[in-house]
């Protein structure tokens, strides 16, 4: 069954949900089904909305701060716009069991990563050392 797991993914995951739904209708096929790598998979479903979540606030915090950075550029209207856009998906995507596991200082050393040294020419306006947002505060908007 791994080899079919290593092949195509597709094909496992289809022949998988079909074992585990004969499963839960009573029929006996356990020892069909790649339990390995189902418990991995099913792992990594959680894992990647975590990532995912994480990704949308730290691309929100970005705009946010180029905003702050740069609060007289033109660029300011579609800053605002990709910086909602990207909250709303992220709070779509959050769930209450990820607060504990995101990391608010993290996602903000993230959104500062490669941060742009000037835009129009001019250099940023310095920026806090720490968040100054809270978590909730990304999840609600800008």
């Amino acid at each position: 069954m791994s080899d079919l797991y290593d092949a195509d993914i597709l094909s496992w995951s289809e022949r998988q949900a079909e074992l585990l739904r004969r499963l839960a209708a009573g029929e006996r096929v356990n020892d069909q089904v790649d339990w390995e790598n189902v418990v991995e998979e099913v792992e990594s479903v959680g894992r990647n909305e975590l990532h995912r979540t994480e990704s949308l606030l730290t691309q929100t915090l970005r705009h946010l701060l180029k905003i702050m950075a740069w609060p007289n550029s033109r660029e300011v209207p579609h800053w605002e716009e990709e910086a909602t856009l990207f909250q709303m998906d992220a709070a779509r995507a959050f769930q209450e069991s990820m607060r504990q596991r995101l990391d608010v200082a993290l996602i903000y050393r993230r959104a500062r990563h490669r941060f742009p040294q000037q835009i129009d020419g001019q250099p940023p306006l310095p920026l806090p050392e720490s968040c100054p947002v809270t978590l909730d505060e990304l999840l609600t908007g800008p």
